[in-house]
């Protein structure tokens, strides 16, 4: 991704960046969830709003998720600069997801999945891997990504990029298609109950949400 070789402070510590924008995504992610950050830096949001939010979410996960299979299968055909500009590409359509995913969270609300019990527990292990391999994969994703911003092709040879691409790409994938599956399963196949933002803090933990 990189097209300069020479050193700086991104390139000399991807560790130390990745460490650095890891906690600033997690910062955000769960100050949302329990109300650290501020009501007014969101929008407030009708029902009507935050189903179209859902849907624009599902959407770029969806196109995300593509764009991340047309990189890998690019790499392995060693098309380097199709690699190159699908992994931004997705990482772009990440931030977006972001961004919508923590407006309709701090604006408006979360669902609740309604269904069959043993529907009811698919949901929760697809929506349980879903966020776990989101969290975890997050510093994975970064140091990947950092190291391909600042390393030409090959220097990127001499690092760990290729193994620790693998292991982002991989976990992005399965993580992004269980979560568009799990948002059919509760906006298209069965119900939900709305559960607004003001009261989220409040939820019990073991509530199933999108």
């Amino acid at each position: 991704m990189a097209t300069a070789s020479a050193s700086g402070p991104l390139k000399d510590h991807p560790a130390a960046v990745t460490l650095v924008l890891s906690v600033v995504g997690y910062t955000l992610v769960v100050g949302t969830f329990l109300g650290v950050v501020p009501d007014s830096v969101f929008p407030d949001l009708s029902l009507q709003q935050v189903n179209l939010l859902s849907d624009a979410i599902a959407v770029v996960n969806t196109l995300a998720t593509l764009t991340l299979i047309a990189g890998w299968r690019w790499i392995r055909r060693d098309e380097v600069t199709k690699h190159a500009t699908a992994m931004a590409t997705a990482f772009g359509l990440i931030l977006v997801f972001l961004v919508l995913y923590l407006t309709k969270i701090g604006g408006g609300g979360t669902k609740e999945f309604v269904g069959p019990q043993l529907v009811y527990y698919a949901y929760l292990i697809m929506l349980a891997i879903h966020i776990i391999l989101s969290i975890v994969s997050v510093p994975v994703v970064l140091y990947a990504l950092v190291l391909g911003l600042t390393h030409t092709p090959s220097e990127l040879r001499e690092t760990s990029h290729a193994r620790v691409g693998r292991i982002a790409a991989g976990a992005w994938i399965l993580s992004l298609s269980l979560g568009v599956v799990a948002y059919a399963l509760l906006n298209h196949v069965y119900s939900w109950e709305f559960v607004e933002a003001a009261v989220l803090v409040a939820a019990p933990a073991g509530a199933l949400r999108d």
